[in-house]
């Protein structure tokens, strides 16, 4: 699942920069300068330190996507004995789990996938989007068991951040002394 919106204004800009107080990009928080950490849903920035309560947060986390699954479990349960109330048939009946089953494994898969890599082709990411809501059992249990390790897609943001940090840090270093100070060669 992708934690941003499509609507964000974040979204263009490389992940790990963020626009600064005066608005201009890499201007970062309180007046440091350089890549802010992409936030993830449910634990904001806490994934960098590992404070603000990120413990807690993973616990709350995958408790509750896990009773979601759960619930998601017994809403289909009852649809399935709607289907046997109404004796639709043999066929309709493992259409229904196959359907289910199948869709669920995707959603798991890319769910899983999305963790540790940004998707290659967002427009394709959109069109499954459909099944992955038909499967979202699989989707769930795929939160419940990366949060029993990390924050869902922790792994991709720091490498990106890290990276982002790194690129940062290299063009201050080159950075040094006052360019304004340096004497320019005389034409002759």
């Amino acid at each position: 699942m992708s934690e941003n919106r499509e609507d964000s204004p974040r979204r263009s800009r490389p992940p790990g920069s963020a626009d600064g107080p005066d608005g201009r990009p890499g201007a970062g928080s309180g007046g440091r300068a350089g890549p802010r950490p992409e936030e993830i849903r449910f634990f904001g920035t806490t994934w960098v330190h590992h404070d603000g309560g990120y413990g807690l947060r993973r616990v709350a986390v995958a408790a509750g996507s896990l009773a979601a699954a759960v619930a998601g479990c017994l809403v289909l349960r009852f649809a399935y004995q709607g289907l046997e109330t109404a004796r639709v048939g043999g066929f309709v009946d493992l259409l229904l789990i196959v359907t289910f089953s199948v869709c669920s494994a995707v959603a798991f898969r890319k769910t899983w996938e999305g963790f540790s890599r940004r998707p290659d082709d967002p427009a394709r990411e959109e069109s499954l989007r459909s099944l992955r809501m038909i499967g979202f059992i699989g989707a769930l249990l795929a939160y419940f068991l990366r949060s029993l390790t990390e924050a869902p897609g922790e792994e991709l943001r720091r490498a990106e951040y890290e990276t982002a940090l790194a690129r940062y840090e290299k063009r201050q270093g080159a950075r040094t002394g006052n360019p304004g100070a340096r004497r320019k060669p005389r034409r002759r």
